[in-house]
């Protein structure tokens, strides 16, 4: 059976940290700080516009050679933003991280964000999964073995 996000979500619960566009760098560093959480999403007026991660500041800060900690995030968000649906597979998360190199992806239903998934979510639901298989076949394999 596929897992979906929306099975992802009950699991890891639906809780998302959000900054607004007009935020600074360092507001949005503070608060990925306190909640330690490597992403968050940029929102304007209820949408998102963006994303920002860490990775986004260490490039921008390795392009420039300034800290740029008082600008607005929404001077290195990264937009468009990429992300699911509750009713997606982790596969295809899978193949969206891969196709897009990206970490987290934000769940929206209904033009409304829902939750979070990161890469570790689904990789963690799916060496749970191959480790659920494994043991069925070592199951069946003994089974066979003893008759």
């Amino acid at each position: 059976m596929a897992i979906k996000v929306k099975d992802l979500l009950k699991e890891k619960g639906s809780q998302v940290w959000t900054i607004d566009v007009d935020a600074t760098i360092k507001e949005a560093l503070l608060l990925m700080a306190e909640k330690q959480i490597g992403a968050i999403p940029v929102m304007e007026e209820g949408h998102i516009r963006g994303m920002f991660s860490e990775r986004d500041y260490v490039n921008y800060v390795a392009a420039t050679g300034l800290a740029g900690t008082h600008e607005p995030v929404r001077k290195i968000m990264v937009h468009p933003v990429f992300f699911v649906d509750p009713e997606q597979t982790c596969a295809e998360c899978m193949s969206l991280i891969t196709a897009k190199n990206i970490r987290h992806i934000p769940v929206v239903e209904n033009d409304e964000l829902v939750g979070m998934i990161t890469v570790g979510d689904i990789l963690h639901e799916l060496i749970r999964q191959q480790d659920g298989l494994i043991e069925n076949l070592k199951y069946f394999a003994w089974k066979n073995i003893i008759g």
